[in-house]
């Protein structure tokens, strides 16, 4: 009787070392992030103030870059979905304006915290020192969906969503089809305590470079997000790795 008692107790073990070996691979993504998709980013000149506007010097003279790289969904046509964005960046925070062209704004699930990536969301992802690597479940980058109306949500250390509406300013104003996202970021290293109340923002200067991707989730009646729609292009069949993966964001450099 011993014999089959141990190739069972050598079986469960094989197995067991499997998942571990598996989810320390998942929760251990290398920092090999390249400069890809380096982007030169200019100071702002005068106030922003966020208000869904735009109508400020520092936006007028940014440039425009394409949101148009699908991570998720079928492929898009102008007529479904077009969305482009601008950058820039004051002592204090990091700035984006996003112009969203998309018929249809479904926020159908009323608990921010429940399922917030199958409703119509902006998706920006910051790591503020640049270094890469794996953030699932960590601060070393965030991924914060901002929710029409304005609630933003990452994954927290807890390995559940939590609101980090501390973090981001926003003013959604929609005309027609087409909906203006007027955004102001605090940086935060990737010391972050979620259980703290003493978390100070990095203060932005020239030369410093930021890891940086933006993407939108699209939703038309669907139970789930139909498409996901990136800033930056990802290889290989998995192309929804940003909540995870910080390698594969592109990178900001400030400059005045």
């Amino acid at each position: 009787m011993k014999t089959p008692i141990i190739l069972i107790l050598l079986t469960l073990c094989f197995f067991s070392c499997k998942n571990d070996e598996k989810e320390t691979v998942e929760a251990t993504i290398k920092s090999t992030k390249p400069e890809n998709q380096l982007r030169k980013i200019s100071k702002t000149k005068d106030t922003i103030e966020i208000d869904g506007i735009a109508n400020e010097a520092s936006w007028a003279n940014a440039k425009w870059y394409p949101m148009d790289q699908v991570w998720l969904g079928d492929s898009l046509t102008a007529e479904d979905f077009s969305g482009r964005f601008k950058i820039t960046w004051d002592d204090e925070a990091l700035y984006v304006l996003a112009e969203i062209k998309d018929d249809t704004l479904i926020d159908n699930i009323k608990d921010p915290l429940v399922k917030w990536w199958d409703d119509d969301c902006l998706e920006i992802f910051i790591d503020e020192d640049n270094s890469g690597g794996e953030h699932q479940y960590n601060h070393n980058a965030f991924a914060y969906h901002i929710a029409l109306n304005g609630n933003v949500v990452d994954m927290s250390t807890e390995k559940v969503g939590k609101l980090y509406n501390t973090h981001v300013e926003s003013k959604l104003v929609t005309t027609n089809k087409t909906s203006i996202w007027e955004v102001k970021m605090y940086l935060y290293k990737d010391t972050y305590d979620d259980n703290s109340n003493s978390n100070n923002s990095v203060k932005l200067a020239a030369n410093k470079k930021v890891g940086f991707a933006i993407a939108y989730c699209d939703n038309d009646y669907s139970v789930e997000r139909e498409n996901f729609i990136g800033s930056i292009p990802v290889e290989g069949d998995d192309k929804n790795r940003g909540w995870i993966d910080a390698n594969i964001f592109g990178t900001l450099k400030l400059i005045d």
